[in-house]
């Protein structure tokens, strides 16, 4: 499967108004490509747009409801009308709300199934005809760690990026079996230091925050940047998201232990909010309110990240697999042939 590269191709970036997706738009039109950016906030494209063009690149907003599949589509339909083709779709637009289940309404629940899930679901189905037709592309879904773990307070989040993954599973594997040369991949981010927890909506009486530790935004937008020219399949971003997903492979008792000790207390901070507050649950936030950037309120709880870049330079990091392989089946096998082993 062979994808273009970055400054040849045609991007889609749904949920780009603040946070990764800002990021990603930047750094794909930096880097050449030409760029269909995507979201609710209208001010928050507008933004995003005049500095894309100051710093040289070729871009094209349109506003639109991930929920809504028309709207969707209209993004697709943009980029092939102004610029004839779309080779890659990169989609976040995500929501929230935080509180014990039992505290969350089924509208709310619903909202953000809708917008997690069935958007995420929705983009898909926009884009696919135009990479089919295309004969290749990447369809880049950014679901998170919690598609691995649910965690306490997050119950409709973690649903659907459970869900995620799901439709995904399916959806590459119908590529493949109709020998569709589309890479389908799931980027699943660590907690990050974006203004997601500004965003969201929250019944904990307190401002929320991601179980830390954070990383920052540009870890994941490297990522992507790297799987719109690597078809990959999973890409966990950060050490901490990688440690998580590992253990809740091998024991869910532990993990569940894990969130009982931290998974409350480290979701809250000090400062007051009510959840009357300003969300972007159905509408988006005022843009008086600032969040239409980058990174969010956590960065002196953001920490170094030393895996990612093996992820990217996979011929290192199984070359280094392989030599730690031999070097433990060497000491093995020097210790078995020692007289002193009975």
């Amino acid at each position: 499967m062979q994808l273009k590269p970055i400054n040849q191709q045609v991007v889609a970036v749904v949920g780009a108004s603040s946070g990764i997706g800002r990021l990603t738009a930047l750094q794909f039109a930096k880097r050449g490509a030409k760029v269909v950016v995507a979201a609710r906030s209208q001010p928050g494209l507008d933004s995003l747009v005049k500095e894309i063009q100051q710093a040289g690149g070729e871009v094209t907003a349109i506003a639109a409801d991930v929920a809504v599949f028309e709207q969707v589509k209209a993004i697709a339909d943009k980029a092939v009308e102004v610029y004839g083709r779309l080779d890659t779709w990169v989609h976040l637009a995500a929501t929230g709300v935080l509180a014990t289940f039992d505290n969350i309404t089924p509208e709310e629940f619903k909202r953000v199934i809708d917008v997690n899930l069935t958007g995420q679901a929705y983009g898909a189905m926009a884009a696919l005809p135009h990479l089919k037709r295309e004969g290749r592309g990447a369809l880049i879904h950014i679901s998170s760690v919690e598609a691995r773990r649910s965690i306490p307070y997050q119950s409709p989040y973690s649903a659907s990026k459970h869900g995620v993954e799901g439709f995904l599973e399916s959806l590459r594997v119908e590529l493949k079996h109709e020998g569709i040369p589309i890479s389908v991949t799931n980027v699943l981010p660590s907690v990050i230091n974006t203004p997601y927890y500004n965003k969201v909506r929250t019944k904990l009486g307190v401002k929320p925050t991601g179980v830390p530790p954070y990383y920052q935004p540009d870890l994941v937008v490297k990522a992507i940047l790297y799987v719109a020219e690597h078809p990959t399949r999973d890409y966990i971003v950060g050490d901490i998201g990688k440690i998580v997903d590992l253990l809740q492979r091998l024991s869910p008792e532990l993990m569940d232990a894990i969130l009982l000790a931290i998974g409350f207390r480290f979701q809250r901070t000090n400062e007051p909010k009510s959840e009357d507050a300003a969300d972007n649950v159905f509408e988006p936030i005022d843009p008086s309110e600032g969040y239409d950037r980058v990174e969010g309120d956590f960065g002196n709880l953001t920490i170094p990240n030393f895996t990612d870049w093996l992820d990217r330079n996979p011929t290192l990091k199984w070359g280094a697999v392989a030599a730690v392989g031999l070097g433990l089946t060497t000491l093995v096998g020097t210790f078995l042939r020692s007289p002193e082993v009975p």
